[in-house]
């Protein structure tokens, strides 16, 4: 039964991130473009000798968080302390932010904010004022914010403005 659900939930994460992933209006009005993330956990989950937490201007979001490579950073509002929950399928649709090193800050990121904490698989995973930090498997391209204000794997993700708190514009 077990095996069951997993399968179910696995599944389901593929079946919604496909679904975000044909969405396009092909034309230049500011909507963007997706491509099918891999089955697999995406090759950005690998952890970086030291990663980096900077800022990026996202349009109506304003100034939000991002990575080295400018891709966005979002929170999981299950996670109620530096300690990740979303393992699994959670994190292969949404992969965590992970470093071997002591991340750094950029832009108007502040530096003491940025920390890392423990995994349950035993990897390191940056955090941010208090959040552990993920990407989203469904946006494909550095500037893409397709995960913000999802609700998936059992709470919503949002991005982090500069001072570590979310950004909920709807």
């Amino acid at each position: 039964m077990r095996r069951f659900r997993l399968a179910v939930m696995v599944s389901a994460a593929f079946v919604t991130i496909a679904a975000a992933s044909g969405c396009s209006d092909g034309g230049d009005g500011g909507g963007s473009s997706y491509s099918t993330p891999p089955s697999t956990a995406p090759s950005n989950a690998t952890a970086v000798p030291r990663a980096v937490v900077k800022t990026a201007s996202a349009g109506s979001l304003d100034t939000i968080l991002v990575d080295g490579q400018g891709r966005t950073l979002y929170l999981f509002e299950a996670d109620k302390s530096t300690t990740s929950t979303c393992n699994g399928a959670c994190a292969t649709a949404w992969p965590p932010l992970l470093t071997s090193g002591t991340p750094s800050a950029g832009g108007s990121a502040k530096s003491g904010q940025a920390g890392t904490s423990k995994r349950s698989d035993g990897t390191t995973q940056v955090t941010y004022h208090g959040h552990p930090l993920y990407r989203y498997a469904g946006d494909s391209k550095p500037g893409d914010t397709n995960g913000q204000g999802l609700n998936q794997f059992g709470a919503e993700w949002y991005v982090l403005d500069a001072g570590g708190n979310k950004v909920d514009k709807s």
